[in-house]
């Protein structure tokens, strides 16, 4: 019976960063490969250690764990190379999902492949393509744009840049600036066929979809919670 590679796979004497996709949501929706890796890694670095922990103590899991995110990566980083210089492994998660995706990962990946560190993926969910293969809209070619910029004029030429683009475009929001940013979704791009993905994989899940003013009409009467992606049909030329 043909068995999974060990951590060990790896020289003893240089450590490996490995990026661990945990769930976004549901804890059911984590590999077993990065079940092992929680397990067997020397020390975990998690962007909220709070909701790590859950996820560890619901697996069972206990590894030395500390904290790495926006606020603390420069500190941090300097711990974690040492450790990966030391040979040891390092697993590092992000608040839920892939880490690297709209998270301070990159920064600590850039460090490590800089002194040319091992920088192995663990891969799994990750919430913009969980929304975008469920949206109804082409999947096939699509652009992430992570977060809009806050400020209304940046927000604004932002989308003005994405106003000729072709691909469907995947986005991040937050529930209290989603109102905002769908009237200025219709104001730029137009009517297009778009969806709101909100609390995927959780008890509340809900997947709206229609034109923008549509779901502008429909979020502006029933504010929504919870965490937010959304798609846009692309520009059809």
């Amino acid at each position: 019976m043909r068995t999974t590679p060990a951590i060990s796979e790896h020289s003893p004497d240089r450590g490996t960063l490995y990026l661990v996709a945990t769930p976004i949501g549901n804890l059911e929706d984590i590999t077993l490969r990065a079940l092992r890796m929680l397990r067997e890694a020397d020390l975990l670095a998690a962007e909220d250690t709070r909701r790590t922990r859950r996820l560890l103590d619901h697996y069972d899991i206990s590894r030395p764990l500390i904290s790495y995110h926006d606020h603390n990566k420069q500190h941090r980083s300097t711990r974690l190379l040492r450790a990966l210089e030391e040979g040891r492994s390092v697993a590092l998660v992000s608040d839920a999902g892939t880490p690297g995706i709209s998270d301070p990962a990159f920064y600590l990946v850039r460090l490590a492949v800089e002194r040319d560190l091992p920088v192995v993926p663990v891969p799994g969910p990750a919430s913009p393509i969980a929304a975008l293969v469920v949206s109804g809209l082409p999947p096939d070619r699509f652009v992430f744009e992570g977060f809009l910029p806050v400020k209304a004029g940046k927000r604004r030429a932002r989308l003005q840049e994405l106003a000729g683009e072709s691909r469907t475009i995947v986005l991040f929001e937050s529930p209290h600036r989603l109102v905002r940013t769908l009237g200025d979704i219709l104001g730029i791009l137009g009517d297009r066929p778009a969806a709101v993905a909100r609390e995927l994989t959780k008890k509340f899940e809900e997947v709206s979809r229609g034109p923008v003013s549509g779901l502008l009409e429909r979020y502006g009467e029933k504010k929504p919670k919870g965490e937010m992606v959304i798609i846009v049909g692309g520009h059809s030329v």
